[in-house]
């Protein structure tokens, strides 16, 4: 079922749980991610295992499916020697294998375009670095147009997500400015930092007086580094926080390969919620299992 309420109208009444990682789920069910569009791939290649990852977090109970779009953009398709209109048909292609799976069941679940940083098109882990070289207009220019044909799909929201820097969020923040379709910001930090090394507390202001901006928060850190950012980000914009950690695994990027332990702990969601937190899921390494614990804990209430 399409759902009946905004986003925006469900976080104000409850507790929302994102997806987890569609990558290491597409591994899970045998995909091969070793090309330099990684999931993106298999838009073209093979859309059903994109719809069958997407199913998976929905058993597991999530409420937003993030879409199969980070590494999606005009420059990377044209790669493969895809021309625009095809690049911008996989774009939206994107968008619909996740309602496909959001509206195979009779309940709430929305969908939101994800809308990766300009490094995710360079493959080479600069969205761990950020501070490409390259101004805020000339990131504008880079993400405006794939901003125009995600919104044209028709997501319920735009997940800004993975930024490193603050110049990116500028950019981010003014290519969505006038869309019509809500966003949220996420950057992907280091401890207190955003991974180009700004406060916090400088990058989430941006967000604040941003009425499009319906949360703002972290990703694709460790989870040891998600406590002290929610309070952080909920004091700053007043606005809910989205936070979808790792696994705690780290990646190398040269390797393209993960190690160490994974410290994610679904029971950390009771912190986050007292904190401010309205979003929260999982993001590389974390699947359907651990979704469905975050849903459980959730569902119990505060103790």
């Amino acid at each position: 079922m399409r759902p009946v309420r905004t986003l925006a109208a469900a976080l104000a009444e409850s507790t929302v749980i994102l997806d987890g990682g569609l990558s290491n789920q597409l591994e899970a069910q045998g995909c091969d991610l070793s090309d330099a569009l990684w999931s993106a791939r298999l838009l073209a290649d093979d859309p059903r295992q994109i719809r069958a990852a997407h199913a998976a977090y929905v058993r597991a109970g999530a409420q937003v499916l993030i879409t199969s779009g980070y590494q999606a953009t005009f420059e990377g398709f044209a790669r493969r020697g895809a021309g625009r209109a095809e690049a911008a048909e996989l774009m939206a292609r994107s968008v619909r294998l996740a309602r496909d799976a959001a509206e195979a069941v009779d309940r709430e679940v929305w969908v939101a375009a994800s809308v990766g940083p300009y490094g995710a098109m360079l493959a080479d882990g600069s969205e761990y670095r950020g501070r490409y070289g390259l101004s805020v207009q000339e990131l504008e220019r880079f993400h405006r147009p794939r901003i125009e044909v995600l919104t044209a799909a028709g997501p319920d929201v735009l997940a800004l997500e993975t930024v490193p820097d603050t110049d990116e969020a500028q950019a981010l923040l003014r290519a969505t400015g006038g869309c019509g379709t809500p966003v949220w910001l996420s950057y992907s930090v280091a401890g207190d930092r955003t991974r180009a090394g700004q406060p916090l507390a400088e990058a989430f202001s941006l967000a604040a007086d941003q009425d499009q901006v319906i949360a703002v928060g972290v990703n694709c850190c460790d989870p040891g580094d998600v406590d002290g950012a929610v309070e952080l980000a909920s004091s700053v914009t007043g606005k809910p926080v989205v936070v979808y950690p790792n696994s705690g695994e780290q990646w190398d990027a040269e390797r393209r390969g993960w190690h160490g332990a994974s410290t994610f702990d679904a029971a950390r969601v009771r912190g986050w919620q007292q904190a401010g937190a309205g979003l929260i899921g999982g993001c590389c390494r974390v699947g359907p299992d651990r979704i469905a614990d975050l849903v459980h804990l959730r569902d119990r209430g505060p103790k």
